[in-house]
């Protein structure tokens, strides 16, 4: 099947999380202005579009995904009119820009909530999803069903004023919106979507995609984890009754309207219910993430249940990511970190082979079917934050509120310290607060993100892992990032929009695999990458006149890959 190359095809991405990035007026807090300062930095990356975390006004109980007015800036980030500037500034380089749409549900303080809640006759109480109460037998007050929120506890949130509670799938301060209200989407395609489309942003990637059709009903769940109160809920709020129809509406509406790319967040579904999605037929989203790689080794309901991963893990993974769209009009994405996932090169890497760890990772994505995602420090190589950290360093209103309630459950436990070290080594390799440091751009106080006090402390390694240590560095990480990103434009037609074959899957140190352009005989693209701390045979599998373009050493041994050695060639 021939695919339509629109514009985001074959862009590269890169997301940026405000708070974390670049402070321009020392309080702190990654601004507007400091994300400007470094636009030349982005386009020398090969950067094509910038996806910019939520930037709107917020009581930031959520890191801006509580919104409280869609149609102003977070004043910490900067001004209406430094967003316009860095629209035009992105526009200047031949960058676009696409924000993010949090639409699921709004910030307690938002406008729209405020009158919700303050009567059950409000014009606007149903705007949002508000249930009665069920009672027991002895007369105690209960959620209105047993589903659990993704941010610990209940999904159900009390209200005195009205004697009513609210759903609210995530933090307490963040009540779902109610698409079943017409005039609630109409108020959300104005205010989220078209206020800023006729700014002049490029699209959205659209938050929690899944969640705006719930079961009507709001049945109980059923029973997942036996020894807790409240149990996962999308069954019954993910990929719902009228999600397509929800997003047929906005894409009518709204996006179709402008030349805008959309990429969705949806999380766990069947191939074939994600295809309803990003079929281009559909008319729905461009693209959505698909979260089989990335979430390698975790409990799907519970990142924290963590299990841990083999190569052949992830080369599943890989290969269902890959095949997503074989046979079909839709498009996909490769990433492999952003704002909730933590550092790659720390859970698939070596901390004995950072450097190379890092480039093996690079040339990995870099050579996946689908629009490229990079989180701001991946091209830095940017790790973890430091085991020795106690859980009082942690910000993330999800590890936190987990920790709570595993102290609340086992604190008096004999042995709780054991239990804690145990979750403190899950936390130190899974928690979002890994992505969400601040860049090191420089080996200055807190690394050059900013001269007053951080929001939140700098990773300690930022005097050896830092742009500016790497920028003129040809070996660098950094450096080999740029080169993947051009080899990638270069071979489009491979890399890009090439068929997957894995070879050899059985191999728990070795990932081998080819890409082929379906509309040609040849050339291939051969790939191999060495997951390991030892030095390993290296073979060819195919046929034919190799040429090497790409490889994480200059130090090439014909018959051997070192440790964490990746090679891309050209196979005619």
């Amino acid at each position: 099947m021939t695919i339509a190359r629109n514009w985001w095809k074959n862009a590269t991405v890169y997301q940026i999380w405000p708070a974390s990035y670049k402070d321009s007026n020392g309080d702190g807090f990654g601004d507007i202005p400091g994300i400007i300062s470094t636009l030349d930095y982005l386009k020398d990356l090969g950067v094509d579009v910038i996806w910019c975390s939520p930037m709107y006004d917020s009581p930031q109980d959520d890191m801006g995904y509580d919104i409280s007015d869609y149609e102003k800036v977070y004043p910490k980030y900067g001004t209406n009119e430094d967003m316009q500037a860095l629209i035009d500034e992105t526009h200047k380089r031949g960058m676009k820009l696409v924000l993010d749409l949090v639409i699921n549900h709004t910030s307690s303080e938002h406008a729209w909530f405020k009158e919700s809640r303050s009567s059950k006759t409000n014009p606007k109480r149903d705007w949002y999803i508000w249930k009665p109460p069920k009672f027991d037998a002895d007369g105690k007050r209960h959620p209105p069903n047993n589903w659990s929120s993704y941010f610990s506890g209940s999904a159900w949130e009390y209200d005195e004023l009205t004697e009513e509670y609210y759903l609210r799938l995530f933090a307490r301060t963040q009540p779902d919106l109610n698409w079943e209200n017409d005039e609630t989407r109409k108020a959300v395609y104005d205010s989220a979507m078209k206020f800023w489309l006729d700014k002049g942003i490029d699209g959205f990637r659209i938050d929690t995609a899944g969640l705006y059709s719930k079961d009507q009903r709001f049945p109980d769940c059923p029973i997942v984890y036996p020894d807790e109160e409240f149990q996962p809920s999308q069954k019954y709020s993910s990929n719902g009754p009228r999600i397509h129809e929800f997003h047929k509406e906005m894409y009518a509406n709204v996006t179709s309207n402008y030349d805008a790319m959309t990429v969705g967040e949806v999380g766990h579904c069947s191939r074939e219910d994600a295809l309803k999605y990003v079929s281009a037929k559909e008319q729905e989203m461009n693209m959505i993430f698909l979260f089989n790689a990335i979430n390698v080794g975790y409990d799907k309901a519970d990142r924290y249940r963590y299990k841990g991963w083999t190569l052949t893990d992830f080369k599943k993974a890989i290969q269902k990511d890959s095949s997503f769209i074989e046979g079909t009009d839709a498009w996909s994405t490769v990433f492999i970190e952003n704002h909730d996932i933590a550092r790659s090169v720390t859970r698939f890497g070596s901390p004995k082979h950072t450097s190379k760890s890092a480039k093996l990772i690079s040339l990995l994505e870099s050579t996946l079917t689908g629009t490229l995602f990079i989180y701001q420090g991946q091209e830095i190589a940017m790790e973890n934050l430091p085991r020795s950290w106690s859980i009082e360093e942690y910000k993330d209103i999800n590890t936190v509120n987990y920790y709570k309630q595993f102290k609340e459950k086992y604190g008096n436990d004999p042995d709780f310290k054991e239990k804690e070290e145990k979750l403190m080594d899950i936390i130190n390799l899974v928690s979002r607060d890994h992505a969400r440091s601040p860049v090191q751009w420089d080996s200055s106080p807190h690394g050059g993100f900013t001269t007053g006090t951080p929001w939140t402390r700098v990773n300690d390694n930022y005097k050896a892992i830092n742009v500016a240590s790497q920028i003129d560095d040809p070996n660098s990480v950094l450096n080999f990032w740029k080169k993947s990103i051009q080899i990638r434009k270069q071979y489009q037609d491979l890399l890009i929009f090439g068929s997957f074959k894995i070879l050899d899957f059985d191999n728990e140190t070795v990932f081998t695999y080819v890409k082929e352009d379906e509309n040609a005989a040849s050339p291939k693209a051969y790939v191999v990458l060495n997951f390991s701390n030892d030095s390993v045979k290296f073979e060819k599998l195919i046929d034919g006149e190799f040429e090497l373009v790409h490889s994480t050493t200059d130090d090439i041994d014909e018959s051997t890959l070192s440790p964490y050695e990746g090679r891309l060639y050209i196979v005619d």
